[in-house]
């Protein structure tokens, strides 16, 4: 079984998966706007990941450790990101190796909006359920930052997430320039299950992939994919 330690750095308060020798890469990992670092789903993500050699940060964002309970406030917005920053510094320092960002729902929607920002600052994405709209306002698109975007991308997605259909969410990728990816979780809603499916083709595999190209930051965009 994986094992994880405490981690506190600053700011910065989650739980660290280490690995033994040589890491695979490295993953700073965080919740939706309604969970925390100890989310199911999160978890398992996590030890699937370090399963496959990588260093993982699951961490709690800035809003999560004011208040145990309740969604952030928008205009808490700037300080989740700016906790995802210390936060993949703090992993940055651990390794000699590029970090890459990963969140759930609200998590990688922050944290794509820090990699459109500054295209710098993350090797890779990975965004789980991102939340394309609320449920039933598919006009209200939080898609803004997604022109900006060059950091390689994969985003997992359920077919059942009410945030959000394969269909929208295929039409909504077209704006991006950076390399991507979309793997579909059959009847999953915006949880994923909760993480009882298998990870290993639909994120680790294809994520990989993205990574060891993403040093060619300008490079064409890949078809968006569905698996």
């Amino acid at each position: 079984m994986p094992d994880f330690k405490p981690f506190r750095d600053g700011p910065i308060a989650g739980f660290l998966h280490t690995v033994e020798g040589d890491a695979a890469g490295s993953l700073v990992l965080t919740h939706g706007a309604g969970s925390n670092c100890e989310a199911p789903l999160l978890v398992f993500v996590a030890q699937a990941f370090q399963l496959a050699g990588y260093r993982v940060l699951r961490c709690d964002l800035p809003f999560r450790q004011a208040r145990r309970f309740g969604p952030p406030h928008p205009s808490q917005a700037a300080a989740d990101r700016d906790g995802l920053r210390a936060a993949v510094r703090a992993l940055q320092r651990l390794t000699n190796g590029p970090v890459c960002l990963g969140g759930h729902s609200y998590g990688g929607r922050q944290a794509s909006i820090l990699a459109a920002e500054d295209s710098e600052s993350v090797h890779c994405l990975l965004l789980l359920s991102y939340p394309l709209h609320p449920p039933r306002k598919p006009e209200q698109l939080r898609t803004a930052h997604f022109p900006n975007l060059r950091t390689p991308t994969l985003f997992v997605h359920g077919d059942a997430d009410q945030f959000g259909t394969v269909a929208e969410m295929e039409l909504a990728l077209t704006q991006l320039r950076a390399p991507h990816r979309l793997s579909i979780i059959r009847g999953a809603g915006h949880d994923l299950k909760r993480g009882n499916f298998d990870l290993s083709e639909v994120g680790i595999s294809p994520f990989t992939e993205l990574c060891s190209n993403g040093c060619e930051r300008h490079a064409e965009p890949t078809t968006p994919k569905s698996t």
